[in-house]
């Protein structure tokens, strides 16, 4: 008899056993594929176009910089009309066809947000789209006064937010796949850092 129970017993155990560690990887399945939907949905569009604008205005900025090194819009010196010209060319071909992406990504896909609450960062930078449509719509009219969103862009806070959620997803990724910690850390660090 104390055989038989013995034997029930471990039955028991080892099918607990069995269900819990599969509740557990139920569980960690479940994470990974949230996790990879936020990068790849969310987080990874919105990185990637950052860099894209944050290079494409480095290299605007650069080939219309002043003596100084400072761009036509943050000097004493207006931009001239040449320089005018070119912005309106660039901000309507590159720069405002990548915040209005990331601006859709934001409203179509906050579902994915990690924060309970939209973040001050996104918002700033879906009002700042409206504004540069307000002053794209112009441009279209042949109104030149306004050259800027009339709406400030959020920059840092935007690289920062974006940069951290996307490393912090990373990092997770990597620990639900089973790799070590360190794996693919310096890659995106030092991307994300420069």
């Amino acid at each position: 008899m104390a055989t038989v129970i013995v034997t029930v017993g471990l039955a028991f155990v080892g099918y607990l056993a069995t269900y819990l560690n599969g509740l557990r990887l139920a569980e960690r399945q479940a994470r990974l594929t949230r996790v990879n939907q936020q990068l790849s949905e969310f987080y990874g569009p919105l990185f990637a176009l950052m860099e894209a604008n944050s290079r494409t205005y480095d290299t605007w900025s650069a080939k219309f910089a002043r003596p100084d090194g400072r761009d036509p819009f943050r000097h004493e010196i207006p931009p001239s009309e040449q320089e005018l010209v070119e912005w309106r060319t660039w901000a309507t071909t590159v720069f405002i066809p990548n915040i209005k992406a990331m601006r859709d990504v934001v409203v179509t896909r906050a579902d994915l947000l990690i924060e309970e609450e939209m973040p001050e960062a996104l918002m700033q930078l879906c009002a700042h789209v409206s504004g540069y449509e307000i002053t794209a719509a112009r441009w279209d009219q042949g109104i030149y006064e306004e050259h800027l969103s009339l709406i400030s862009f959020p920059g840092r806070a935007l690289r920062e937010y974006i940069c951290d959620r996307f490393t912090e997803l990373k990092r997770e990724q990597a620990r639900l796949l089973g790799h070590s910690r360190g794996a693919g850390r310096n890659r995106w660090t030092s991307l994300i850092g420069r």
